[in-house]
């Protein structure tokens, strides 16, 4: 009779299990992990894969080198549909990869593959969940050789392209002859590639590298003496009439280097608008559109370059995106955002500096606070070395420093007034992490209020973003207007 009990009881027992594997599943009742998307990120600097499932995975890796291939061992899976679209996604233009194979190497164990068309570096590791998503495992394909990011910006001054520019506020420049006694190494590559004499080349120490490269930092004190402070450090940044620093503008000739950081990009979308507009998608519109003028532009005779911290969609850590700008010896730095809130209602532009002490408003405080999560939702490999070699590298902003960033962000937020509503009628400061750069002028510019419907329509507007983009480079005209290059070698 016990028996029989039993019997029956197990039997119950057996029916609930198989009603709860027609509920869950086999995968997800075996393994406890279901892939809920695959996503592919890929750009010259470095290519991402994303597998976000519900639950957190464990993977192991193999590079082999010839032919170069990477092996990744995803434990807790069984094949699916959605790790196959991940051969799919490749694109034929990706800088990395070649192709992607997927396959059960044994029960619970997915094999990935990832056909590379150069040798990487590569970074696997895990995200908690953050955001809108679920747990991420990561995985990061760098260039184990990097591109120099001086090398495209040397090759468009050898062939004199500079993209056309629609607007009549902006004139196509003349490129002047190289000066001979010029103490500028990038000229002086210039000149013997063109068979012409020049000088000799100084070189300063070099700027901290990018993806843990062998780059070694430079001093504070070598910091401290890039930039000399400025004779009237306390100018106000509002003032429109301050006297210029020098009554005859320098000839400099050297490229002058405007470092555009579109915000935000690949895993983090930064805000939605009402209607679905994207923070990342619009901010490297305007900053290609700003990177048009600024290439057809040139100060007292010197060319000017733009150098974008990212041309596509893909994620760039915030201090990687400071160390790019200080790699290619910017003169400014304008990170570029669109604002969002709670409500619908805030609207205007912003333009904010660093804060050394506390932010100049609490609204202030908030948006930094907004803007230094983007790591977590984009995703950083905390383990990565030397990182906190970098992050103490960003605490090392200078008086000088913050006291020309507001006079820059003084001269764009005047000219952004003339083309829409202010958020504030001054140069806002808080700790925005992007803004440490300890020798670049930099500044961030919130050009609307993206979750305002109306303002979220003008920032889709191709006549806005044009708009805008004459703004800020009417601002930066006005900053060297007043305050002009400063002679500077560059290290080639």
């Amino acid at each position: 009779m016990r028996f029989e009990q039993g019997h029956g009881l197990n039997r119950r027992k057996l029916l609930q299990t198989g009603m709860a594997v027609l509920v869950l599943g086999s995968r997800q009742l075996a393994w406890g992990a279901s892939m809920l998307a695959v996503r592919v990120w890929p750009s010259a600097d470095y290519t991402r894969v994303t597998l976000e499932s519900d639950t957190a995975l464990q993977a192991t890796q193999t590079f082999i080198p010839s032919p170069p291939r990477l092996a990744i061992d995803i434990q807790g899976l069984e094949l699916n549909s959605a790790l196959r679209e991940l051969v799919g996604k490749v694109r034929p233009d990706d800088p990395n990869i070649a192709g992607v194979r997927v396959g059960q190497n044994s029960p619970g164990v997915v094999r990935l593959v990832i056909d590379l068309k150069r040798e990487i570096a590569p970074q696997v590791f895990s995200l908690d969940p953050v955001a809108a998503y679920q747990h991420r495992l990561v995985l990061d394909l760098y260039p184990r050789v990097a591109a120099d990011p001086l090398e495209a910006l040397i090759n468009e001054r050898m062939q004199g392209t500079v993209p056309a520019v629609s607007s009549p506020a902006v004139t196509a420049p003349t490129p002047p002859a190289p000066l001979a006694g010029s103490a500028d190494p990038l000229g002086e590559l210039i000149r013997k590639q063109s068979g012409k004499p020049g000088g000799p080349a100084i070189a300063l120490p070099s700027a901290p590298a990018i993806n843990g490269g062998t780059g070694q930092g430079a001093s504070t004190a070598e910091l401290m003496t890039r930039r000399t402070p400025r004779s009237d450090p306390g100018v106000y940044m509002d003032s429109p009439d301050h006297p210029p620093r020098s009554t005859s503008p320098q000839r400099t000739d050297r490229l002058i280097i405007i470092a555009l950081d579109p915000g935000h990009g690949g895993e983090d979308p930064g805000a939605v608008g009402p209607a679905g507009t994207r923070e990342k998608d619009v901010v490297l519109q305007i900053a290609h559109r700003l990177k048009e003028r600024i290439n057809a532009t040139n100060v007292n005779g010197s060319p000017m370059r733009a150098f974008l911290t990212r041309d596509a969609d893909f994620f760039v850590p915030l201090h990687v995106r400071v160390q790019k700008a200080r790699n290619v010896q910017a003169d400014l730095f304008v990170s570029i955002h669109a604002d969002a809130f709670f409500t619908p209602n805030a609207q205007g532009a912003s333009v904010f500096a660093l804060s050394q002490g506390g932010a100049s408003s609490s609204a202030a405080r908030w948006m930094a606070n907004q803007e230094n999560k983007a790591d977590l939702i984009g995703g950083v490999n905390i383990v990565a070395h030397d990182a906190q070699v970098k992050r103490a590298l960003l605490d090392m902003s200078t008086t000088a420093q913050i006291n020309d960033s507001l006079q820059l962000g003084g001269a764009m937020l005047r000219e952004i007034g003339g083309v829409g509503r202010l958020h504030k009628p001054k140069v806002e400061q808080a700790s925005f992490a992007v803004l440490k750069a300890p020798d670049i002028p930099s500044v961030l510019v919130e050009t609307a209020f993206i979750s305002n419907p109306d303002e979220e329509d003008k920032l889709r507007s191709s006549a806005y973003q044009e708009s805008l983009a004459d703004a800020l480079m009417k601002g930066i005209k006005a900053y060297f207007a007043r305050n002009p290059p400063l002679a500077r070698n560059r290290s080639v």
